[in-house]
């Protein structure tokens, strides 16, 4: 970055310098090259399809993919439901009714079941991930929340109430729990080690859990931004992404130490964050109205690249590297119907 910056600085010394003689062609040169430089580098969504959900009403929570049989779970909180959509076709073709406001989804197509965690009831409900019929609630007491798969034990962590991640094996039954201190908002898990790492907004940090030993191993704080509730990691170069809303931030953590390495001004609001491994970008979501693409120059270096304007209220999203696609849920707008809109990424 410093190099490519330094570059820049000599091209517009070079440019003024030769508008000032009245070259006006080498002037445009200059400027051209540092403009479009390796700095510049495009990326584009383009919006794909509006897959619009004409009776679900309020917030629409977060989703999960199958990208094997195509269908995309969305968690309608507001709405007590969770919408299935055909993603090739673009239409909702399924819905799960009577639930107590569904935050956290999950699909597992090896093991062919959803996990649905719902905050007024406090259950982790699991179905047929085809058929979506019931097979089991586990209660986990109050405000059930972002569900998560074990990569390395198949087991399937759901963050709840006052401040505890817990859980269930492939039968259902609980077999944890570890206590936080704060409601747990996102988490990630390496594939590659035992801990997990936990935004703690009301606490105004990031737990560390060691999930072999059940215990908190360490807590980092954010600085002086909060309100830190999505999360996302790269786990080869050990950075964690954190997104604060107050003020709207996107902080680069060292997953070893904790240390800040990076903040970036980003979309207020946000409650999503993803980061695209093959293409070393990151994607942020957010209620004020766009999605920020970040690129990834080096592990310590960052640069928005693009920024979308979406609507105001669009919080959620989800990511699919297999698909190249990227889901962003719109809730519903006066007489604008809710929708799951659906872009297509490239360079």
């Amino acid at each position: 970055m410093k190099t490519i910056a330094t570059l820049g600085s000599l091209l517009l010394l070079a440019a003024t310098a030769a508008a000032a003689h009245g070259w006006l062609g080498v002037a445009l040169f200059a400027l051209g090259a540092a403009v479009t430089g390796p700095a510049a580098s495009p990326v584009s969504l383009r919006l794909e399809h509006e897959i619009e959900l004409p009776d679900v009403q309020g917030r629409i929570d977060h989703m999960s993919l199958d990208p094997r049989a195509g269908r995309l779970f969305v968690a309608a909180l507001g709405n007590d439901t969770v919408e299935v959509i055909d993603v090739k076709a673009a239409r909702r073709v399924q819905t799960i009714r009577g639930l107590a406001e569904p935050q956290g989804v999950l699909v597992v197509p090896d093991r062919n079941r959803l996990f649905v965690a719902s905050g007024r009831d406090g259950r982790l409900r699991i179905y047929d991930a085809t058929s979506l019929a019931p097979l089991q609630a586990v209660p986990f007491g109050d405000d059930a929340d972002n569900v998560r798969l074990d990569p390395t034990t198949g087991r399937v962590w759901v963050g709840y109430g006052d401040g505890a991640l817990g859980a269930v094996d492939a039968n259902g039954a609980r077999v944890g729990d570890v206590a936080l201190g704060a409601h747990p908002e996102s988490f990630q898990m390496e594939k590659k080690g035992p801990r997990v790492f936990v935004n703690l907004p009301d606490a105004k940090k990031v737990a560390v859990v060691d999930r072999e030993k059940g215990a908190v191993v360490a807590s980092w704080r954010t600085g002086t931004a909060s309100a830190n509730f999505p999360m996302a990691l790269d786990e080869a170069d050990r950075r964690l992404f954190v997104v604060c809303r107050t003020p709207a931030r996107l902080l680069v953590l060292n997953s070893d130490s904790g240390a800040i390495v990076a903040a970036l001004p980003t979309v207020g609001d946000s409650d999503d964050v993803f980061y695209d491994e093959s293409a070393k970008r990151l994607y942020v979501s957010g209620g004020a109205g766009a999605i920020v693409v970040y690129a990834q120059d080096d592990p310590d270096h960052y640069r928005e690249m693009a920024r979308v304007e979406t609507v105001t209220g669009a919080r959620t999203s989800l990511f699919s590297a297999e698909t190249g696609r990227l889901f962003l849920a719109v809730r519903r707008h006066g007489q604008v119907p809710a929708a799951v809109w659906v872009y297509e990424i490239s360079n």
